[in-house]
């Protein structure tokens, strides 16, 4: 089903908050945990999750060096996630050792190991703001695609991306690098923050195997309304 390719961003404070989105919207199937909600929560979330059959996505953007990467993602692992995010900025040796170390959490605590994806480039990122705030200069297609096929050298599983670079992530890297795109917004949802984004029937088209949708959803006036929409839109994708 299309509707498996939706990832929910729980993209609120507290843990009670994300619960009743859980039960309001028990039709989802997999759900991001990002920052805010664990900092606030902590894996107690996740236990909730877990006890409703549900995926997780732990976003926590992994960026340090690479012994600190690897300790924190030695523990993540060991919550028995689906997905988990590391910056491909923070090295080819911290992404290294951060997949070494999932596959030694999972392995300790008996769980199916973790797919570690890299992220690339932040969707609220500009082209312009990559050469002028950050002083790249390297064209942020290219950019992206350095950071994916960096993070695919180092042995993880996939990367992060906006649905504007994912159709040449996925000539270069092959079917089998999974590719997340956030930042999808559908014709009739504000834009946000979001600077390189595309429709959810796009960005499968274009060749996501996720994608990660949030406010779009959860912000909505109904939000039962707002997956139905969406799902209905993906159903027309062949």
């Amino acid at each position: 089903m299309m509707t498996d390719k939706i990832i929910v961003a729980l993209d609120v404070g507290d843990e009670e908050s994300a619960i009743a989105l859980i039960d309001r919207l028990e039709s989802v199937t997999f759900w991001k945990v990002g920052l805010e909600l664990f900092t606030s929560a902590g894996p107690r979330i996740l236990q909730v999750l877990k006890s409703r059959q549900k995926q997780i996505f732990l976003d926590l953007k992994f960026h340090d060096i690479p012994n600190t990467v690897a300790g924190a993602c030695r523990s993540a692992a060991r919550y028995g996630v689906d997905l988990m995010t590391i910056h491909a900025t923070s090295g080819k040796d911290a992404l290294k050792a951060a997949k070494e170390a999932v596959e030694e959490g999972a392995a300790q605590a008996g769980v199916k190991p973790t797919k570690l994806i890299a992220v690339t480039v932040l969707t609220s990122i500009s082209a312009r703001q990559l050469a002028m705030d950050l002083k790249v200069p390297v064209e942020l297609p290219e950019y992206a695609l350095d950071m994916a096929l960096m993070a695919q050298e180092a042995g993880l599983d996939g990367a992060v991306c906006s649905p504007q670079e994912v159709t040449q992530l996925r000539q270069t890297c092959g079917d089998d690098f999974v590719l997340v795109c956030p930042g999808v917004r559908p014709t009739w949802a504000e834009q946000g923050d979001q600077k390189r984004s595309l429709t959810p029937a796009q960005a499968i088209q274009a060749g996501a195997d996720y994608l990660v949708i949030g406010r779009p959803i959860t912000a909505a006036a109904d939000p039962e309304l707002a997956w139905q929409r969406i799902s209905q839109e993906l159903a027309t994708v062949t």
